[in-house]
């Protein structure tokens, strides 16, 4: 990080008092992040912000910039008079290094230390990555000591690791042992961990460590789960997470107030920041702004039906991020079509039903959608007010331009008014689905409702995933759905809004601990690849040990 950057950032423990935190809730991580005790949040009584979610449309590989909105609109309030607070999740060394980036804004509004985010933070990555890994490791212990009645034909812990390496997603395990001890098995990447997800989704310590407990790791011969307070895991992992529960403090751009925590991916897991996160926040602010992964078919679902239920909050409003460039994708061009520039309103309104089904999908949930419209130097007046046009005739609230990358907070003042009044009712949340219905009723309302499927296949797996899962009484649980995010449905070729196709249920897992069951989705990987050419080429360190090439 160059001298100039850390010129211009504030002490975090000065973001902290203004915030109303006491200095002995604070635990310094240098002079720019700091970790929150959960003490503050017992102190501080009930919610009181206006607690506002923002997510996007259908992403293509410009990236819409929706966490450069959330940052530039938690700097419009700020320049409102109001106390605004952001939280977002941490970034995965995965997508840093593979094709993705940091996720951490940019321009002039921008999350900082930069890129202390993108890396090994505060180390709460590699706490999750050696709590699941400690389980693993327990497990096959107590299988090589002969000391568990776990069938290892059942075994569905994995391993798991924060990079991408297509070549961990299958292997053999335990050749050097005795031929009792070999089983296949797979690693996944550290934010599709049910680890991580635990740790997203506590309330506090107690419910940390009944949720560990509460892993299930495998079956008996008998058919009876397995879980990590049989092994006598659970306190250790627990004893791994204490300070990892405790949510980063950092600042924007401008010096507004952000609570970086937890990890989880928004295709193949929640998709959202911590749970107590946002109880700190909606505590401490007067308007807290919290983003989740993808569209509203992938993090936005889940942040409804899986962390408000969790949390016990609700969202006043929500803003979808949009851009006339990733509409005119939508509508049938190419990247390098749209690249080369130039206004072309037939391709944009090709691509409008895309924008059009998430306005549906947010109104679904009885929540109010504001679209921000994310201003690019190529985008025509003309482009500008026809997605403004259509988002209204929709059903929007209301469309506002921003343009917090050039201008941050100022270029966001619009869309914070905007969000204000959309904001000014109480929530009247309302799920696509409820919690005593069957799993495959659960997948299909989502598919249905928010996809626009026209139906639902479960292979033969799935099938019987269904009924063991029914059997032991896990049918009454959530389900966390992994699929593309480049597509409302679970094809990837599908652009635009897709009607008339069958979403393809591949797998069922069972993550107990965290209260859910992932629904895995076509050929969907809880292990990504790199690309060809691996953003990890691109950074290198100087003669005074600043990091390059992050982004």
């Amino acid at each position: 990080m160059g001298g100039t950057q850390l010129a211009k950032l504030r002490p975090v423990s000065d973001i902290a008092s203004e915030l109303g935190l006491h200095p002995e809730e604070l635990e310094l991580y240098g002079p720019y992040k700091a970790k929150v005790r959960l003490e503050a949040i017992e102190r501080l009584g009930p919610p009181r912000a206006r607690y506002v979610l923002v997510t996007g449309i259908t992403p293509t590989p410009f990236g819409e910039g929706k966490t450069t909105v959330s940052v530039g609109l938690g700097q419009a309030f700020g320049r409102l008079g109001l106390r605004s607070i952001i939280t977002v999740r941490q970034s995965s060394m995965g997508p840093v290094f593979g094709t993705k980036g940091a996720g951490a804004g940019g321009g002039a509004a921008q999350l900082h230390p930069f890129p202390d985010l993108a890396l090994h933070f505060t180390g709460d990555n590699h706490a999750v990555t050696v709590a699941h890994n400690l389980l693993a490791a327990v497990l096959d212990n107590a299988l090589y000591q002969g000391t568990t009645t776990l069938d290892p034909r059942t075994v569905t812990w994995p391993r798991v690791i924060d990079l991408n390496d297509r070549a961990l997603r299958q292997l053999v395990l335990g050749l050097g042992e005795s031929a009792r001890t070999v089983r296949l098995t797979r690693f996944d990447i550290t934010p599709a961990s049910e680890v991580m997800a635990i740790l997203a989704l506590a309330r506090d310590y107690r419910d940390l460590r009944q949720r560990l407990g509460r892993i299930v790791v495998g079956f008996t011969w008998d058919g009876k789960p397995v879980t990590a307070d049989d092994l006598g895991a659970a306190g250790a992992m627990a004893a791994l997470l204490v300070d990892a529960l405790k949510p980063n403090l950092v600042q924007t751009s401008e010096g507004t107030a952000a609570l970086v925590h937890a990890g989880p991916f928004g295709n193949i897991a929640t998709g959202t920041s911590s749970v107590v996160a946002d109880m700190l926040a909606t505590r401490l602010g007067d308007v807290v702004i919290t983003e989740a992964g993808f569209g509203t078919d992938l993090g936005a679902e889940k942040f409804f039906h899986l962390k408000c239920r969790s949390s016990g909050l609700a969202p006043h409003a929500a803003v979808l991020v949009a851009s006339v460039r990733a509409l005119k994708v939508q509508g049938g061009k190419s990247v390098r079509e749209v690249e080369q520039g130039g206004e072309d309103l037939a391709a944009l309104e090709a691509g409008l039903p895309n924008l059009i089904k998430h306005i549906e999908n947010l109104k679904t949930f009885g929540v109010p959608a504001v679209v921000a419209i994310n201003r690019f130097p190529s985008d025509t007046s003309r482009e500008l007010e026809l997605v403004g046009k259509a988002a209204i005739d929709a059903g929007a609230s209301d469309a506002a331009v921003v343009e917090v990358y050039s201008r941050g907070g100022e270029g966001g003042i619009d869309l914070a008014q905007a969000v204000l009044r959309a904001a000014a009712s109480e929530p009247a949340f309302k799920p696509v689905y409820e919690l005593d219905w069957p799993l495959e009723q659960k997948v299909e309302a989502i598919a249905r409702t928010i996809y626009g499927a026209a139906g639902v296949h479960f292979s033969a797996a799935a099938r019987r995933q269904l009924e063991e899962l029914a059997r032991h009484g896990y049918d009454k649980l959530p389900v966390c759905m992994a699929k593309t995010p480049i597509s409302l449905s679970a094809d990837p070729n599908l652009l635009g809004r897709p009607e008339g196709f069958t979403v393809e249920v591949r797998e069922l897992r069972l993550f107990a601990g965290a209260g859910y069951v992932v629904v895995l989705l076509n050929d969907i990987q809880t292990m990504p690849g790199l690309g060809r050419k691996p953003r990890a080429a691109q950074i290198d360190i100087d003669e005074h040990g600043n990091i390059l090439g992050v982004s």
